[in-house]
């Protein structure tokens, strides 16, 4: 089966099927609930990311462990990791995302920062066990030079070093594909999938798939977008969506985010996005700005007004 890719109007293969067995399309939980939150700041505690899903209207959501522009071990003690635990199945649906370290380049050719870079997610992907979180996102990097093909290679023999818990599940997250980003086209996630032997799965952020040139600024846009990303990476794979209005064009590869229906995607797209059959029950996190007098409150409020019954 092929698809046109709504960027260039080319035949797309369709990827292999997975290797483990996933129970419903697009992450779906059998349910309709509208799942939306946003990436929550943990100072003070990680435990403080509840409430402040809460206090934002969310029911599921993100968080880095430790600043994210900085090597460094998560700092959670057992105290601190129960206290989220408990408050998340008392006040949260969730599921909960923790986002990797912006240093993370699991494309690198270098020795050095692909040693850093493993050992950093091994962290992550500890913590989420005790923290009880189900994924961890991570964004393959850059080939600095490499090439696609070395570059999604290196990231595919990275992941595979992991020694990942029961319970959690990285999610290769799209990319706006500025410089030698990989990630931008449907097909890098769907190469790193074939080739690593670690169970993974995907994270879209809408905001990057517009940049990267996928344009899902209109009802009929969104629906080659899903189609296209359904036939080359497949629906089952879909456990997560950033969803960020863009303040760029389609194709421009710039990654800055708007609020929800105040970009360039806009109110059509961001609508159509979030009732799609296939993509309903597909948890939503916000990572859209704090300006103009809006925050995350209004963001999540935007989401649920443009929620179809």
């Amino acid at each position: 089966m092929t698809t046109g890719d709504p960027r260039s109007g080319r035949a797309t293969a369709r990827h292999g099927s997975p290797s483990f067995e996933v129970p419903m399309r697009g992450g779906s939980l059998g349910s309709d609930m509208l799942r939306v939150g946003a990436h929550v700041s943990v100072a003070g505690g990680v435990e403080n990311a509840v409430g402040n899903q809460v206090d934002v209207g969310g029911n599921c959501g993100q968080i880095f462990t430790h600043s994210p522009q900085v090597w460094q071990e998560p700092n959670v003690d057992d105290e601190q990791a129960a206290a989220f635990r408990e408050g998340t199945a008392e006040r949260l649906e969730g599921p909960w995302v923790i986002h990797s370290s912006y240093l993370v380049n699991l494309c690198t050719p270098k020795d050095g920062l692909r040693e850093k870079s493993i050992r950093s997610m091994q962290q992550e992907v500890d913590a989420a066990a005790e923290l009880g979180i189900e994924y961890v996102n991570v964004h393959l990097g850059a080939h600095t030079g490499a090439g696609v093909d070395q570059g999604l290679a290196n990231a595919a023999s990275a992941l595979d070093e992991l020694d990942v818990p029961d319970g959690v599940t990285v999610l290769l997250e799209s990319d706006a594909g500025s410089g030698t980003k990989l990630g931008g086209d449907f097909e890098h996630l769907a190469r790193v999938l074939d080739d690593a032997d670690q169970d993974l799965d995907v994270c879209l952020d809408t905001a990057h798939v517009f940049a990267a040139g996928y344009d899902i600024s209109t009802a009929d846009g969104v629906a080659e977008t899903v189609a296209a990303f359904d036939d080359v990476v497949g629906l089952e794979h879909l456990r997560c969506v950033h969803l960020n209005d863009s303040k760029h064009g389609c194709g421009t590869n710039k990654d800055e985010h708007a609020h929800v229906g105040e970009g360039l995607i806009g109110e059509e797209g961001m609508r159509a996005w979030i009732n799609h059959p296939d993509l309903r029950d597909v948890p939503l996190v916000l990572e859209t700005p704090t300006e103009d007098g809006k925050s995350y409150a209004w963001n999540v409020d935007r989401v649920r007004e443009l929620r179809e019954a």
